[in-house]
């Protein structure tokens, strides 16, 4: 694996942790900015649509850019959103500081992707996703229960503070280590980069996607007061259970990375079962700590064990549009973390209380099981129908010679 694809999995460390911390802070923030938790959950959901609108954009936008001047720009200005964010006065300024990151954010991981993808080969692609799927495995690991420790000791804004500098070491790495990387002889066409959307299986795997990554969202974004209020815990466990959510996910992602380029159907419809099982335990036993405390680990692998072959089957269904691919792959995981607190929020507003938001998330998880089939199926029949058309082919080819 290139050291590049290793610099790039180390950025994503710090972009990870932006986008994760807020689901130990929530209450501390909605205290400070004068909202309810719900309301605070929102800036969790405003990071997520700035990577989905920012994904997309961006990676239009940059199309026939230095991938390495890209990747630097949109590091730099990822880290001013932090100081925006650690600085805010109210909660508006501290909503507008997180899409502006997230534009940053969705930017850096479409583009870095791509130059991910271009330096392996095909067989190795679900690898070099595990790996920049690593540094957000990390983040959920160090980045997040860090953010918690230090909002609970030194108030929410020295987390943003802290995300900012671990952003400025991101940008000398990058600087310093990512090769300049040539752009193609040939200048990519954005029409015919637009043209994937034509597929079904593109939009299958976004659906896919949106909906494995929204279920599991959905229950870990309230995930700080499920096991305060409703597991009974103390706030100093809040830490040390993400940090397990962490663990999980960077042994899901290892696992996951491992198989995916062999068994990628089987590595999603195991997966996404196994977090739909996990989430109705997590809302039938929320009320039994120790029970929690272990679902939530296993939560982190099922969740990331997944998160290769779903970003790898991106990349298969629409390899001849590589930017766009991996710009419609992250919108698509964000789609999901936007619905998912949203869905959580609401079931939390309609008083059915924080457990409830796991029996939610396991309705959308069910529904991406669905799709995983349908996906399945359709795949099927498409190489039976091409290795039919090679077989007439061949007889054909015999034919003539005779």
């Amino acid at each position: 694996m290139p050291v590049a694809v290793y610099i790039l999995g180390l950025s994503v460390f710090a972009l990870g942790t932006s986008e994760f911390m807020l689901s130990g802070l929530l209450p501390p923030i909605a205290e400070d900015v004068g909202v309810s938790i719900p309301q605070a959950g929102l800036l969790i959901s405003a990071f997520a649509v700035g990577m989905v609108v920012g994904a997309p954009l961006l990676a239009v936008a940059t199309l026939r850019l230095p991938r390495k001047t890209t990747l630097v720009t949109l590091i730099s200005v990822f880290g001013l959103g932090q100081v925006a964010g650690a600085l805010a006065p109210t909660y508006e300024i501290l909503f507008a500081s997180r899409v502006v990151s997230a534009l940053a954010c969705a930017g850096f991981w479409a583009v870095g992707a791509a130059v991910a993808i271009a330096m392996v080969p095909t067989n190795a692609r679900a690898r070099a996703m595990a790996v920049m799927i690593g540094g957000l495995s990390i983040a959920n690991v160090l980045g997040v229960p860090a953010g918690a420790f230090l909002g609970e000791h030194l108030g929410w804004r020295s987390a943003f503070w802290a995300v900012g500098a671990a952003s400025a070491i991101a940008l000398v790495g990058v600087v310093a280590l990512i090769p300049r990387i040539p752009l193609p002889e040939r200048q990519p066409r954005l029409k015919s980069e637009l043209s994937i959307y034509r597929d079904r299986q593109v939009w299958l795997s976004i659906t896919v996607t949106a909906l494995a990554a929204g279920g599991v969202f959905c229950a870990f974004s309230y995930l700080a007061p499920l096991l305060t209020d409703v597991a009974g815990l103390q706030d100093g466990w809040v830490p040390m259970v993400l940090a397990l959510f962490g663990i999980g996910a960077l042994v899901g992602t290892t696992i996951g990375g491992r198989i995916a380029d062999a068994h990628l159907f089987g590595v999603l419809l195991s997966g996404i079962t196994a977090s739909t099982v996990l989430l109705v335990a997590l809302a039938v036993f929320a009320s039994s700590p120790a029970v929690v405390i272990a679902l939530s680990f296993l939560l982190g692998v099922s969740a990331f064990y997944t998160a290769p072959a779903l970003n790898a089957r991106m990349f298969n269904v629409a390899g001849a549009a590589p930017t766009l691919a991996g710009a419609t792959t992250t919108a698509a995981f964000n789609l999901g973390n936007t619905g998912g607190p949203w869905l959580g929020g609401t079931v939390i507003d309609a008083g059915l209380g924080f457990a409830a938001t796991a029996w939610a998330g396991a309705a959308m998880t069910l529904a991406a099981i669905a799709l995983v089939t349908v996906s399945l199926r359709l795949h099927s029949r498409s190489r039976i129908v091409m290795a039919v058309g090679a077989a007439d082919h061949e007889a054909a080819d015999r034919a003539q010679r005779r």
